[in-house]
């Protein structure tokens, strides 16, 4: 393959092949009708939602942590069962605490064992009504966190899981983090409320190769954008979904994130912990939870009969430059510099930024799906109207 020749005969070329990357590149070349050449800095597609078959066992193993596809945004949902179909998995959590296993997110089951009183839903929000403390002027996690669930169920469940995940005093995150964990007054133990859940039956690999199955999708990996961009057609739009500090070569100063370490274990037993996902929010255990992979798909009668399981016990410290962001920090310095990076990327000529590190937000698969439905639909369309390459 010529790669300058491929860039050349190319008018719209995407950096990042993740759900954001590979959503542009379709509706470009199925819409458009026009040639889109991908780059990626890995050596697969996909992004963290990438997966791979275990020769041995032929279980399903999640590379970068359990990705459990939920919306409730019909559009998307239609979209993306295009190119695969999903099963009927509902997520649910196991948080241990101590050597006693509880419903997460929080709901009445978890209320009741964890107080040892027998609960009806008015009853639990009278109670938790008496436990919750903090000044309504004070707005962190942790404060958050206080007032909605008090210092009890705080300590239990969150406040060591949260540390773990941050390493950062709960008092200097942002509230909103808390806000994405519902507190439930019902036996309803579903991570998730979403109307459609589910993982792809033929996995994720098989999901990324349908959305980019097209002659007028070029895909390269294992390249780094920054060391070809000079052989960019000057009149060529570039989709930039890498990180956005990067991109400006952190003129404003590093944006902080999270990565995620994980140790994969392939264990000897047909059934490690009975569970997906079971959280530890102690802070005597230096992870934050364990994965095991076959439960993500219960009609896979082959992998669940399997004699050995894979788990992957996920581990969280600060991003270094080289290593894989996950989570944005979004410290009060954080979102200054952004602003800033945002206003960069606004005068920015033929680049469009979008995804997770693109535009520093955190993207479930769904939300990445639907901000690229929504980008090609304005800002790519526009551009193509108006220059026409």
């Amino acid at each position: 393959m010529h790669l300058a020749k491929e860039l050349q005969g190319a008018g719209f070329v995407i950096v990042g092949a993740g759900f954001f990357g590979l959503t542009c590149a379709e509706r470009i070349a199925k819409v458009l009708d026009q040639k889109v050449v991908v780059l990626e800095k890995r050596r697969h597609i996909g992004g963290n939602a990438w997966s791979e078959f275990d020769e041995g066992t032929g279980i399903e193993v999640h590379k970068y942590g359990s990705h459990l596809f939920h919306t409730s945004n019909r559009r998307v949902f239609e979209y993306i069962s295009q190119f695969s179909q999903f099963n009927s998995y509902r997520h649910k959590v196991i948080s241990k605490v101590g050597n006693t296993y509880y419903p997460m997110p929080i709901n009445l089951l978890t209320l009741s064992s964890f107080f040892g009183l027998d609960f009806s839903p008015d009853s639990a929000r009278e109670f938790l009504a008496t436990k919750i403390v903090g000044e309504d002027s004070l707005d962190s996690f942790e404060s958050r966190a206080l007032r909605s669930i008090g210092p009890e169920l705080y300590e239990a469940f969150i406040q060591g899981y949260t540390e773990k995940q941050w390493q950062t005093d709960p008092k200097l995150l942002p509230s909103e983090i808390f806000s994405r964990l519902p507190i439930r007054f019902d036996f309803n133990s579903d991570y998730f409320d979403d109307s459609f859940q589910g993982l792809p039956l033929n996995g994720y690999p098989q999901l990324f190769k349908n959305m980019s199955n097209s002659s007028k999708v070029q895909i390269i990996t294992n390249i780094d954008y920054f060391d070809i961009k000079h052989l960019i057609r000057s009149d060529a739009l570039t989709i930039y979904s890498g990180p956005i500090d990067r991109y400006f070569n952190y003129s404003e100063g590093h944006l902080g994130w999270r990565t995620l370490d994980f140790d994969i274990q392939t264990i000897g037993v047909k059934d490690f912990q009975g569970s997906a996902v079971i959280n530890y929010p102690g802070k005597d255990v230096s992870f934050t939870r364990i994965h095991e992979f076959k439960h993500l798909h219960p009609e896979r009668k082959e992998e669940m009969q399997n004699p050995s399981t894979i788990i992957s016990k996920e581990y969280s410290r600060v991003a270094k430059l080289t290593d894989e962001p996950y989570y944005p920090i979004n410290t009060s310095s954080d979102r200054e510099k952004i602003i800033t990076y945002r206003k960069m990327a606004a005068a920015t000529k033929d680049i469009i930024f979008g995804g997770r590190l693109g535009s520093y937000q955190y993207l479930d698969m769904h939300m990445a799906i639907a901000s690229a439905l929504n980008c090609f639909e304005s800002e790519i369309t526009d551009w193509w109207k108006q220059h026409k390459v």
